[in-house]
């Protein structure tokens, strides 16, 4: 055969092809849940943090104080129940303009990261880096208000 022959083109692309899949399909997904989380991904009940010591077994939903940022104010809002934080939200974050946008993206992905992570040792977001700082003070001190 010569090498411009149409049937070798056809089987060396549809052997180029299934190798290209038998790699996309061997490649193992991320098990850690602070990166599914980060992506934008859900994270199965599964992965539930552990209880939180010292904290009651029905303190409810308790807010932080103001964090002031360069950007502007952030105050969280988090529920616990039976110890574990259940729900964590953003009641004032920075906004306008860019400050908005950024804030807009990284929020949600602070609120997954408090309860994956059950405590405020969580990382910060590439971009937020001062709103995910208020964040983490605001969230400590209603996990300290919680626990207390």
């Amino acid at each position: 055969m010569r090498k411009s022959h149409p049937v070798r083109r056809a089987v060396l692309a549809g052997a180029a092809t299934v190798s290209g899949i038998v790699l996309l399909l061997s490649l193992k997904p991320a098990s850690d849940p602070g990166a599914a989380a980060a992506a934008g991904g859900i994270v199965p009940p599964a992965t539930a943090p552990s209880p939180q010591g010292g904290r009651g077994a029905d303190a409810g939903t308790v807010t932080g104080d103001v964090a002031d940022t360069q950007y502007g104010p952030v105050q969280v809002r988090v529920t616990v129940s039976g110890g574990r934080i259940i729900a964590a939200e953003a009641v004032r974050a920075p906004g306008g303009g860019r400050s908005g946008q950024v804030t807009a993206d990284a929020v949600p992905r602070l609120n997954r990261a408090a309860v994956l992570a059950g405590d405020a040792d969580i990382d910060a977001v590439s971009g937020a880096t001062y709103t995910s700082a208020g964040y983490r003070r605001s969230l400590q001190s209603a996990l300290d208000r919680a626990g207390g």
